[in-house]
């Protein structure tokens, strides 16, 4: 068992992918692992998950892997090279891959569609700022507000309007279904606007897969409820978001979807850029530390490493690095009284019994609370209450199992079907003293009768290690 209740998630890249380095990644630290759709092949992809789950039956421990989809993304045409342009300078852009003369090509005819004048458009990760001052059907006239250069296949941000268009591409259904077929745990949906958006893949995944709603887009943000309560877990993923928001307004927004996502016992993964000076050195910034533990002081279950452990110089000290700022996070003295002052109150009966469950735990000095959960929705607001004690989940569903390692505090057994409460009690305390050291007692939410899906309706207390 970990020494902390924070997860990590890392990226595997170049500077990964060798079954020697995923090891390394998994002792220092890692949870769960991400592979990014937007590069490699599925030969690639599929060496990895191959490794990590011959990793997994090597260790005993379940192994999260996460599928990142690329989607649409939105590019400039071709222009034949860089392209000046000047503040003040007013450009035309026109719905075609390419263009002659001073035009600049935009082959995204939803673009067209959807943006008016006064919108912006960012272009190369925001450092050129344009502004529609005039849209027909085929052309976009726009002033230049900031920037120095355009050139081919930039990438284009639309921070105004919300795209008629669909978050899954032709190459994101065929990547999709090759990482179902593998047994994937998560696949997240990138570029999420509104909760209709999750539609499409929640259909094709059929439950074979956990679905993460990244929230990199500044309309995601006006339904984030929405979003939270249709989705099976969130990812702040600020890389894109801080380019079509305010950077000033980010860490609002994440302090603020992690309290909604605690409060509706979703999982939620903070991400980008977390100790990116970490891709070329071997320590990280002050910043850097103290982004980390913000996000651990502020409840989210994961924290991720993207560029740092999948093409950076220094992957597994960057993993190191974050779970020694977890760990000194959470020994804090401020810590948990942090947690608890944030902590909403229970508004449904089982988010009741997971709030009593918590709160007897505390109050006996339990050293676990042991949740039995087949669909792992009692693990997840037992979590969600981030009690500070260890949570062990029993559950008889490896797919669960994994999931668990995204999930705050907790910790997968297999549950082997016990009949009875005796049956039930002697199973945690098996548990218990496999991933815990000593004795102690521990609290125990189950449901009556057994095995039933949804039906926790039984708080226990037992005792392992001989206490």
């Amino acid at each position: 068992m970990r020494q902390r209740r924070a997860k990590i998630l890392a990226t595997v890249g170049p500077a990964s992918s060798d079954p020697k380095v995923l090891r390394q990644l998994f002792e220092a630290g890692v949870d769960t692992f991400r592979l990014n759709f937007s590069h490699g092949t599925h030969a690639d992809h599929d060496a990895v998950i191959t490794a990590l789950r011959a990793l997994e039956q090597e260790t005993g421990t379940p192994i999260a892997i996460l599928q990142d989809l690329q989607g649409p993304k939105i590019r400039l045409g071709v222009l034949g090279g860089v392209r000046p342009v000047k503040q003040g300078q007013t450009l035309r852009l026109i719905n075609s891959d390419t263009a002659q003369g001073d035009d600049i090509p935009l082959p995204h005819p939803e673009i067209f569609a959807a943006l008016k004048a006064g919108d912006r458009l960012l272009v190369d990760d925001g450092r050129v700022c344009l502004v529609a001052t005039k849209v027909t059907e085929g052309t976009i006239a726009a002033k230049v507000v900031s920037g120095h250069a355009l050139n081919d296949r930039k990438g284009v941000n639309l921070p105004d309007c919300v795209l008629e268009m669909p978050c899954l591409t032709a190459k994101d259904r065929a990547d999709l279904e090759f990482g179902l077929s593998r047994g994937v745990d998560w696949v997240a949906l990138s570029f999420v606007q509104r909760a209709s958006d999750l539609e499409e893949i929640a259909q094709i995944v059929q439950g074979r897969a956990g679905i993460v709603a990244k929230i990199e887009k500044p309309s995601a943000l006006t339904q984030i409820e929405a979003i939270v309560t249709r989705a099976d877990a969130i990812m702040i993923a600020r890389g894109d978001l801080g380019v079509e928001i305010p950077p000033e307004a980010v860490p609002g927004h994440q302090k603020d979807i992690i309290a909604l996502c605690r409060r509706m016992a979703t999982p939620v993964i903070v991400a980008t850029q977390m100790l990116e000076s970490m891709t070329s050195a071997a320590a990280p910034t002050r910043a850097e530390a103290s982004d980390v533990a913000t996000a651990v002081y502020d409840g989210a279950d994961a924290v991720m490493l993207s560029a740092e452990s999948a093409a950076g110089q220094y992957p597994v000290e960057a993993v190191a690095v974050m779970d020694r700022i977890i760990k000194a996070t959470e020994s804090h003295q401020l810590y948990l009284g942090a947690l608890a002052a944030s902590r909403e109150p229970a508004v449904t009966p089982a988010d009741t019994i997971a709030n009593t469950g918590a709160k007897l735990a505390c109050a006996l000095g339990a050293r676990s609370i042991v949740a039995y959960s087949r669909s792992g929705a009692t693990a997840l607001r037992v979590s969600a209450r981030r009690s500070g004690l260890p949570l062990v989940v029993l559950t008889p569903d490896p797919a669960v199992q994994r999931r668990m390692a995204l999930v705050w505090g907790a910790t997968a057994c297999q549950d082997n079907a016990a009949s009875d409460h005796g049956g039930m009690i002697r199973q945690a305390q098996q548990g218990c003293e496999m991933l815990l050291q000593g004795a102690g007692c521990f609290v125990m939410l189950c449901g009556e009768p057994s095995g039933a899906s949804g039906q926790t309706n039984n708080i226990r207390v037992g005792a392992f290690g001989g206490a």
